[in-house]
Order: C-alpha cells, then sequence, then structure tokens
C-alpha cells in the first residue's frame, strides 16, 4: 500500500474535478463557437471562472485562465512590465524574494535582460524564512523609479506563509505595483484579493486537487497587463487559443471543493511533535513563523536527503526533496540556503505535505517509517 504525502507538487484529482472534466469531455463544442455546443462549452468554461474568482474573492471578468502556474507567473510578470512601458509607467526595477519558485526567480532573469532599464533586486528572507519588510522597505526608498515587486504568498518548500497585505502596502506607497504567486496558499488558507491588495495573483490547478495543465492570472482592476502571445480573443485578449475547457472545468470544480476548508494545524504539531520525540536533534525548517497547516520540511544533519527519499520510496512512501521542478535532481534547496542554513543541513531536507486525501494514521506510518531509515542511516555512519 502506497502513502501519498507530496501534495504540494501535485495533489490528487478531487473527485468533483474528475466529474466535472468527464462532463466537460462529454461536450464536442468549441467555447468560442456560437452554435449549442459552443454554447454549452462556453457555459462549462465561464462556471469554472466564476468559482476560481470566488476561491480568492474577485471579479470574474478578472480571471484569466493559462495552462498553469509557470506561465502564469509569466503572463502576470512580462505582461505587467510591457503593459506598464505601453502607458508612459515604465518599471525600472524588478524586486523578488530570495525564496521564489523557480518559474518566479527565472522570469525575473530574464525579464532583466530583455527590458532595457530594468533592474533585478533580490530581497532577503530572516532564519524562519520570512519576507524581511525592513529590507524591502529600504529598497524602495533608495531605488530610483517604479517597482514590480513579486512575492509568493507561501513557500513551497517550508510553508511559510509571508506577509503579503504589508509587501502590498509598501509597494503602494512607494507607486509600485505586486505580483503574488499564490499557488501554495490556495485551499490551505483563506485568499481575498481585497484583503491582500495584490495588483497581480496566480493560481494552479493541480495544486487543490484539479488537474494538471490548468492554472490563472487573477488581475485587480484597471492593472495593467499585456498579452505575450498573437492570436485570437480568448481570455480577454490576454491569452490567445482555445481554451482546454475539460482542464478548466476541473480547475473550477477543484476551487469550489476547497473554497471554505480551513485544514487543521494542530494535526500537523501533533505530527511534528512526534517526529522531533523520534528524533530530537531533527530540524523543522520554518518552525518558528506561521506556516499552512499541511507542510513539514525536516532534516537530520548529514544524512543526505537522496538517502531518505530512496527508501522511503521502497518502504511505501511519496515526498520530496525541497521543489519537485528539478528534473528528478536532488540537489541543495536555495530556500534553505536563503534562510542561512549550511549544506549538512540544507541538502538532506526533506518535505512531506498532506492533502484532502490524507489520514492521521498514514502520518503515524510515516513517522515511524522515517525514525526506522534515520536509524539505519546513523548506524551504518557509525560502523
Amino acid at each position: 500500500m502506497r502513502i501519498y504525502l507530496d501534495n504540494n507538487a501535485t495533489a490528487p484529482l478531487r473527485p468533483e474535478a474528475r466529474a466535472a472534466m468527464l462532463a466537460a469531455l462529454e461536450t464536442p463544442g468549441n467555447a468560442s463557437s456560437v452554435h449549442g455546443e459552443g454554447r454549452a462549452a462556453r457555459h462549462a468554461l465561464e462556471a469554472a471562472r466564476r468559482n476560481v474568482a470566488a476561491l480568492v474573492k474577485a471579479d470574474p471578468d478578472n480571471v484569466v485562465f493559462t495552462s498553469g502556474g509557470t506561465e502564469a507567473n509569466a503572463l502576470a510578470m512580462h505582461g505587467a512590465i510591457q503593459a506598464a512601458a505601453d502607458a508612459g509607467q515604465r518599471f525600472t526595477r524588478l524586486v523578488v524574494s530570495a525564496i521564489e519558485h523557480d518559474s518566479v526567480l527565472a522570469t525575473a532573469r530574464r525579464c532583466e535582460q530583455v527590458y532595457p532599464g530594468l533592474r533585478l533586486a533580490i530581497c532577503p528572507v530572516d532564519r524562519a524564512g520570512r519576507i524581511s519588510l525592513d529590507d524591502l522597505k529600504q529598497m524602495l526608498m533608495e531605488g530610483k523609479g517604479r517597482a514590480l515587486i513579486s512575492m509568493m504568498a507561501v513557500n513551497n518548500e517550508t510553508g511559510v506563509v509571508q506577509p503579503i497585505a504589508d509587501i502590498a502596502r509598501l509597494a503602494h506607497a512607494h507607486n509600485s505595483l505586486l505580483h503574488c504567486d499564490a499557488v501554495q496558499a490556495a485551499g490551505k488558507i483563506p485568499l481575498s484579493m481585497d484583503v491582500m491588495s495584490a495588483d497581480y495573483l496566480t493560481l494552479s490547478a493541480h495544486k487543490i486537487g484539479g488537474p494538471q495543465g490548468a492554472g490563472a492570472v487573477v488581475r485587480a482592476k484597471g492593472v495593467p497587463m499585456q498579452s505575450q502571445l498573437t492570436g485570437g480573443q480568448q481570455e480577454f485578449g490576454f491569452r490567445p487559443g482555445t481554451q482546454n475547457v475539460a482542464a478548466i472545468a476541473g480547475f473550477g470544480a477543484a476551487a469550489n471543493a476547497v473554497r471554505d476548508i480551513r485544514q487543521d494545524a494542530a494535526r500537523r504539531d501533533r505530527f511534528e511533535q512526534r517526529l522531533k520525540s523520534l528524533c530530537p536533534d531533527a530540524v523543522i525548517f520554518g518552525e518558528d513563523a506561521e506556516r499552512v497547516p499541511n507542510t513539514t520540511c525536516i532534516a537530520v544533519a548529514n544524512i543526505p536527503a537522496e538517502t531518505v527519499l530512496i527508501a522511503l520510496d521502497l518502504d511505501g512512501f511519496a515526498v520530496s526533496a525541497g521543489a519537485a521542478c528539478s528534473s528528478g535532481k536532488v540537489v541543495s534547496s536555495h530556500v534553505l540556503s536563503a534562510m542561512g542554513y549550511d549544506t549538512s543541513l540544507s541538502s538532506a531536507a526533506i518535505r512531506i505535505s498532506s492533502g484532502w486525501q490524507t489520514r492521521e494514521q498514514e502520518l503515524d506510518a510515516f513517522a515511524d517509517a522515517w525514525a526506522r531509515i534515520i536509524n539505519r542511516a546513523r548506524a551504518r555512519t557509525a560502523a
């Protein structure tokens, strides 16, 4: 029997999402067609748009569907920079945190290369993995010109929740805009465009029990964005191309299913207490910060993550080492390095992320298996 504890990489498909996708697949129409079949596809598309909008308390007309979180991040960042320049309000600075997902960091580096006069700045985090508001404020005060800030709501490796509303206030006080990658926040903490005051927010279906291959950019009213593709006028002209109605329908159904969920932090705390009782010298990253209830990132110094992952996999447990977007390679985490941890710990970190299907007994079974593996590794080292 396998126990799946890698929901931050991708969550199993929810029954509601599967049912919505199957229904959409039975509809042969193109959502841009005017006949009955096309209207049926359009109905499914717009119902999903309303559900995704409700998840973040936004206007459905400001939800633009994409192929996933990576494309959504690229569209938000490139689209904002290009549209602002066209409107005569050019960004001269792009500020991201040191712990962003690779899709944001790589896009930020690319933006610096392709847009003349745009400079990239990296905002540090503290030992708990929290973005430094003082450093961000200093960057905004010292730099010249307008900034686009891109900072995540929840870190994918540690689960640490970032102060997005405070970051937005700083941004707007300095005539700047904020893009928030909320991929790991959706379904785990309440999200509201008004409360967070983000100008752009990005989401991904498969992190909340929807299908892989669907995501969204949610814009605040009136903020600039330019399409990165040419073609038709789908998605309000921001993302041309025939929509993947089945995947989007699954996205909408998953969004509706998680909208009012409040996960149990007490279960995570019991789980982590058990891990620490079995191995008192284990380090839980971000333990002193606010975190989403489903994520535990833990390490035992000098016991490589790859060794632990392989042994756990053989024992029937699916977990990961930091982010999952590394082509199967286990490398030292840039997130943990930014938090100030050396390679003896950062290269030993594994991430356990529970989901809608996880039972407490499965977490208990994992803890026992993990402790056995750690003890075996230590015994071999000592021999």
